[in-house]
């Protein structure tokens, strides 16, 4: 067996380089780079293989850990986790810092493939600089944590370990139904030594990700159960984007006249404008999707981990008739709702269970005037919110018309937390697949900035926004410096509402009276922070950075800035000066959020009585 002598720093990226999946015939490379910060735990290791390296990897310089990996992620997404980026970090903080953005890949269903260093496998220099030492158990350091967020750990503490390590690890970032982020702790030391690695090792593999069929016997029991029912419902996920089954289901939704609601990682499944498309479902749904959604006597989950948002607590299924049908790659996601199932690729479930369907001549019971009617009532309310105006301020739903009028069809908009999400969920109108990137599997503050970074990355001929709020801004931005020193265009579209408003009406909906979520000087009179707003300049702040920037307080200054930004070549930041507490909400939904039984506030006391009577009506699980 011929070999050839590398560290293990230089073989884990040689491998790397070789790597490529295949889907529907169409071959790609998987991993398209590393994004790294260096320390004394990887610098002359896996920096050193990188500096040297002479294939075809790239490598970005990241500015924060949690950051990089957010990048990483929102790429994989956009990509439909086709193509992945590496993250380095040195051990101890560097490596912590990126448990967060383990868990936001994790929970998302997205492959990142982490490569944090560890302490001294020799344990000569014990205790090395930033090693966490637990005297219970000398074996833990700052990479067990990964533990916890990772679909896939290992620690490699002798360099011919890796090869059967990143089979391995291949093995679940190329997983569409149980991936997520990856973790390689890699000793500062072993990642220096050496070892005469097969060559065989180091040939190009390619992951036919064959899609799974749908079980001939699983479609005819969906198929029994569909018959059965007049009124059903689909509920789209991020699945169906990344299984590329939108057409697909545009084609089960006509074939049978089934109305279509979508989750935050659904949307842009379907255009707005379609007559069975009723927008987003649930907490954040519209009125016409949830009105839906409580009459319906079965629930079709296409792709869906039902996160509590989707189902209001469990509360959006109110027919004592409802049944649930999943159609999921995912065995631990199908089972969801007590539901009948298939388990099986999104796109070959659909296009099995429509046959099955036709054959039978099933069309659903709804009456074609109620469903359009109740889509345009809210069609309605949205150009009303969309127009809606204050003497007070510039409202925050007036805004997103005058962004969601400006941009194109194809531009892409990168959220994850605040009221934002809600906002998007329920107004923003999209007609192209792809074009709404929402993180809310873990609503991370702080992914938007970095991960319309990753998307820029993922698809450069897209205009990139990502749309947060001044909470999230300050979270994290550090990637903003990365795109600018990489020429990467993204516009950053930050609406300034004095703090975490999301979080401030939430408190204000359950009793409280507001309290520590605004941007406020502390008070001298009540000694809490209830004085003045903290006047930050975002624009300025961003331009010291090297970004071009705006500054708009209403439409007109919004468009004018929309088009500046369109213009400019790099990345840019428009300030939105918003009223705060001028976003959406209600809209016959509800979110648990557990109240307290004891108050000296008559007004939590109602709100924890009103919530036990909204339990006591949801589905127990």
């Amino acid at each position: 067996m011929k070999t050839i002598r590398l560290t293990m720093a230089q073989a884990l990226l040689k491998f790397l380089d070789q790597q490529y999946v295949s889907v529907d015939g169409e071959e790609t490379k998987f991993v398209r780079g590393v994004m790294g910060i260096f320390g004394h735990g990887n610098v002359t290791g896996i920096g050193e293989a990188l500096e040297r390296a002479s294939g075809e990897l790239i490598f970005l310089q990241g500015k924060n850990e949690q950051g990089m990996v957010h990048a990483a992620t929102a790429f994989a997404k956009q990509k439909n986790r086709r193509q992945i980026f590496a993250c380095t970090t040195s051990i101890g903080p560097g490596a912590l810092n990126m448990i967060t953005g383990a868990a936001t890949a994790t929970v998302n269903r997205i492959p990142v493939l982490l490569l944090p260093g560890d302490n001294f496998a020799s344990r000569q220099p014990d205790p090395v600089l930033q090693q966490l030492e637990i005297p219970s158990d000398y074996s833990i350091s700052a990479t067990d944590p990964f533990k916890t967020v990772s679909k896939f750990w290992d620690r490699i503490v002798r360099p011919e370990q890796l090869m059967s390590s990143l089979l391995h690890a291949m093995r679940v970032l190329t997983d569409p139904a149980d991936t997520g982020a990856v973790t390689l702790a890699l000793p500062q030391d072993v990642q220096a030594e050496a070892y005469d690695y097969p060559e065989s090792f180091f040939d190009k593999r390619v992951y036919r990700l064959d899609r799974r069929p749908a079980a001939p016997e699983a479609i005819r029991r969906a198929a029994d159960l569909v018959a059965r029912k007049k009124k059903p419902l689909i509920i789209v996920g991020g699945g169906v984007h990344y299984s590329a089954a939108t057409k697909e289901l545009l084609a089960f939704a006509e074939a049978f006249d089934i109305p279509v609601a979508e989750t935050q990682a659904g949307k842009s499944a379907m255009p707005w404008n379609h007559p069975l498309s009723l927008g987003g479902v649930g907490t954040t749904g519209t009125l016409a999707a949830n009105r839906i959604a409580a009459e319906a006597d079965l629930i079709i989950g296409v792709g869906t981990r039902y996160s509590d948002f989707t189902t209001a607590s469990k509360s959006a299924f109110r027919s004592p008739d409802v049944a649930f049908l999943n159609l999921n790659v995912s065995a631990f996601d199908s089972v969801k709702m007590e539901a009948e199932f298939v388990t099986a690729d999104a796109k070959e479930a659909l296009v099995a269970l429509q046959e099955q369907l036709s054959q039978r001549g099933y069309r659903s019971g709804y009456a074609e005037s109620y469903v359009k009617g109740l889509k345009a009532e809210w069609d309605k309310e949205v150009d009303r919110l969309y127009s809606l105006e204050s003497a007070e301020g510039f409202t925050q739903t007036r805004a997103l018309g005058v962004i969601n009028g400006f941009i194109g069809s194809k531009d892409v908009v990168v959220a994850a937390a605040g009221s934002l999400p809600g906002d998007l969920h329920r107004v923003w109108r999209t007609t192209e697949p792809k074009t709404y990137h929402m993180e809310y599997g873990f609503s991370c503050m702080g992914y938007e900035v970095s991960g319309a970074f990753g998307v820029a990355l993922a698809e450069p001929e897209r205009e990139v926004y990502a749309v947060l709020g001044d909470g999230s801004y300050l979270m994290l931005h550090s990637e903003l410096v990365t795109a600018i020193q990489e020429g990467v265009k993204l516009t950053i579209l930050l609406f300034d509402n004095h703090g975490f408003q999301c979080i401030h009406n939430l408190q204000r909906g359950h009793g409280s009276d507001g309290f520590g979520n605004e941007f406020r000087f502390r008070s001298k009179e009540t000694g809490r922070l209830s004085g003045n707003y903290m006047p930050i300049d975002f624009a300025a702040h961003a331009r010291s950075l090297g970004a071009a920037s705006y500054t708009a307080g209403n439409a007109e200054q919004l468009e004018q800035a929309l088009h500046r930004a369109k213009a400019e070549q790099g990345p840019v930041l428009v300030e939105i000066k918003v009223l705060p507490g001028t976003n959406t909400d209600g809209y016959e939904s509800w979110w648990n959020v557990g109240v307290p039984e004891v108050s000296t506030d008559e007004k939590v006391l109602k709100a924890h009585a009103e919530m036990k009577q909204r339990i006591q009506a949801a589905r127990p699980y």
